[in-house]
């Protein structure tokens, strides 16, 4: 994973000093395009980051190798549940949630609260019920 780190650390330097240009050549005077700029390197770190720390966890990957076999990946690769309907309504609240910001705000507050339910619903989905564990 230390390949995809290095794909994502990259362009967030790139971006940093794109930033920095950016700013010299507006006099430091035109704010949003700078920290817009700014904001989109951080995101590339945050994930540079991430993926870096996930090398370090996990140690070199079948694929990460020359002579990695399809086979070396066999195996379980998570547990998934069979039938849920808790990210449906996840992505309803936000719909619910985005259409607030076009029509109006007192919209968010029943996709506020269908967000919690439905969040709530799917963490502790195994949790009762027939596939509690």
């Amino acid at each position: 994973m230390r390949t995809e780190a290095a794909l994502f650390n990259l362009p967030a330097v790139f971006f940093v000093v794109v930033a920095v240009i950016y700013g010299w050549l507006t006099g430091w005077e035109e704010w949003v395009g700078l920290v817009c700029i700014l904001l989109t390197g951080g995101l590339f770190f945050m994930v540079g980051i991430y993926l870096r720390m996930l090398a370090k966890r996990h140690g070199t990957r079948p694929e990460d190798t020359t002579d990695g076999e399809i086979a070396d990946h066999a195996g379980e690769q998570g547990v998934f549940a069979p039938w849920s309907w808790w990210p449906l309504l996840v992505a309803l609240a936000a719909a619910l949630g985005f259409t607030a910001l076009a029509i109006g705000w007192w919209i968010m507050v029943p996709a506020g609260a269908l967000t919690v339910i439905a969040l709530v619903g799917w963490v502790f989905e195994f949790s009762r019920g027939q596939h509690a564990h």
